[in-house]
């Protein structure tokens, strides 16, 4: 059996289109839907984001496409004499304007440009809710832990605001026929107007680490799917582009499908939280906040220690599954950190309730 080659993350880079957004500002980029104002202010107000960043105009015309929010995060991650060069790509998201080819593709032919990967190379296209960009750094760690590529880059990008803009998006207005306005599949659909917005970031994987700065050795992945138990939460429609998310699903199923899965992650690696200098959870809204810290203490060795933990939620805002790759970049680039220190990358999905964890340690050459 081969054994496997030690996989380092190298580079980070994310791509935030335009200036930031702030919350009284939102309307004039994705527009207004009647009957909203009163969804607008609770969600705001239970969600804790006060910027955020559309790749829109004030006229709701896009100013870049998902594919282009991908190419600028990548633009800002290679350089054309990268050695040795990039021989895979992987990429994620959960809104493209097209179902195929898939999103790798797409990107593969945007960046011929750049020179960095204006050649043949692997690719691998990755769908879903806010995993998906998680599945593709994953596959991009396996595909340099094989042996089979020296250096592969992976991306999330997401462009919500294109399905999620006024001009276009058109939920079923059921909303008289709910006591419970969240139970409506209006609300459903509207709420998520005020939880995400737009973002890219990417990621470069090697086999050695880089022979200057600091590298994150990558020390194990952990990925589950827990949809065999759980019910169909959040959603696209493929005719319509039409996104919803059951917030009493949500509710049911979500803390105790993380709990199941930190257990089985930590037991398997025989870790505990204690260990690590800084988890970095994409968390859609700081109303999940104190429960996550819950689930999320059963695992501190010494129940007294501090939980670390960090994100940039307020003010990045939710770009679904292309959070990670801001999180992590930002963090890296506003924080200190030393050889050894430990990270942990949580990523928790709420399509079905999937959930992706990897560890790393930060090292030398």
């Amino acid at each position: 059996m081969k054994s496997i080659v030690p996989c380092y993350l190298t580079r980070t880079s994310s791509y935030l289109p335009g200036p930031m957004i702030r919350n009284d500002e939102i309307e004039r980029h994705i527009g207004q839907i009647k009957g909203e104002e009163t969804v607008k202010r609770s969600v705001l107000k239970m969600n804790g984001i006060t910027g955020r960043h559309y790749a829109q105009d004030h006229h709701q015309h896009a100013t870049d496409d998902v594919y282009g929010l991908a190419t600028k995060a990548v633009e800002r991650l290679l350089d054309s004499h990268l050695t040795p060069p990039v021989s895979f790509l992987s990429a994620g998201t959960t809104y493209a304007p097209l179902a195929g080819p898939g999103i790798a593709t797409m990107l593969h032919h945007r960046l011929r440009w750049t020179g960095a990967l204006n050649h043949p190379l692997e690719i691998s296209s990755h769908g879903g809710i806010c995993t998906s960009s998680a599945a593709a750094f994953v596959a991009a760690i396996r595909a340099v832990q094989t042996g089979h590529h020296a250096a592969a880059v992976s991306v999330g990008t997401e462009h919500a605001s294109e399905v999620l803009k006024a001009s276009v998006l058109k939920p079923m207005d059921d909303r008289d026929q709910h006591r419970d306005l969240k139970r409506s599949r209006w609300f459903m659909s509207v709420f998520l107007r005020f939880m995400l917005s737009d973002g890219a970031g990417s990621f470069l994987f090697q086999d050695k680490p880089s022979a200057s700065g600091l590298s994150l050795k990558v020390d194990w992945t952990h990925s589950m799917s827990f949809a065999h138990s759980t019910e169909l939460c959040m959603k696209m429609e493929a005719s319509t582009a039409l996104l919803s998310q059951d917030v009493s699903i949500l509710s049911r199923h979500l803390f105790r499908s993380a709990r199941e899965f930190l257990n089985d992650a930590m037991n398997k690696h025989g870790e505990t939280l204690d260990r690590y200098h800084v988890v970095l959870p994409h968390l859609s809204s700081f109303f999940f906040r104190r429960r996550m810290e819950r689930v999320m203490r059963e695992h501190l060795h010494n129940p007294e220690n501090k939980l670390a933990y960090w994100t940039n939620l307020a003010t990045a805002g939710n770009t679904g599954s292309a959070s990670i790759y801001l999180i992590l970049d930002h963090y890296l680039r506003e924080h200190q950190i030393d050889s050894g220190d430990r990270i942990l990358l949580f990523v928790p999905e709420s399509g079905q309730f999937n959930y992706v964890m990897v560890s790393m340690t930060a090292t030398t050459a």
